[in-house]
């Protein structure tokens, strides 16, 4: 049987409103995998999680299982990427990476050497200067990483290849190109 309260680390991938001041995150933790957490009355201007929550936030979190969703109790950023957010070319390939791990990771798949990934490719994106090529590296290391493509094997179009493993085009890719164009 699973214990009730669980503790771990994770990026925020995504967030959506729900009701009047709840709202849903997904995160991508340490020893979770990918996970869908309900923010009860995160909304509300005197909630204490609310500017922890932030897309690419790097955070530590503790849930309750719930009937339907887990429930967030509590939230403490570790690094919320400030110098990424200033600039506007890597806050919108970070936001590309997020979507990226969001659409090809399952919920409640432990990936623990693809969270490690991520949060290495965020530190990097921090001084990183060449930006396109540093995109492409890691479409072609993640779907490595996952399985998608064999370790060590050429990958010429990795945008290509991830759209085809996901069977729909990405949201953030046509910001990512023009940006970094």
């Amino acid at each position: 049987m699973r214990t009730r309260n669980y503790s771990s680390e994770g990026i925020v991938l995504a967030r959506k409103n729900f009701g009047e001041a709840d709202r849903i995150l997904v995160l991508y933790s340490k020893h979770h995998g990918r996970i869908s957490l309900l923010a009860k009355g995160v909304r509300r201007p005197t909630s204490r999680k609310r500017g922890h929550l932030e897309v690419f936030s790097y955070i530590r979190f503790q849930a309750a299982r719930g009937k339907g969703m887990d429930i967030m109790t509590e939230a403490e950023t570790i690094d919320n990427f400030s110098k990424i957010r200033e600039n506007l070319k890597r806050a919108s390939l970070a936001y590309y990476f997020m979507e990226v791990v969001g659409r090809t990771t399952h919920e409640n798949e432990t990936h623990r050497e693809v969270f490690e990934y991520v949060l290495e490719s965020m530190e990097r994106l921090k001084e990183e200067k060449q930006l396109k090529k540093f995109r492409l590296g890691f479409v072609r290391r993640l779907v490595s990483l996952l399985g998608f493509w064999p370790e060590g094997k050429l990958l010429l179009d990795p945008d290509g290849f991830l759209e085809g493993v996901i069977e729909r085009k990405l949201v953030t890719s046509r910001v990512g190109k023009r940006v970094l164009a």
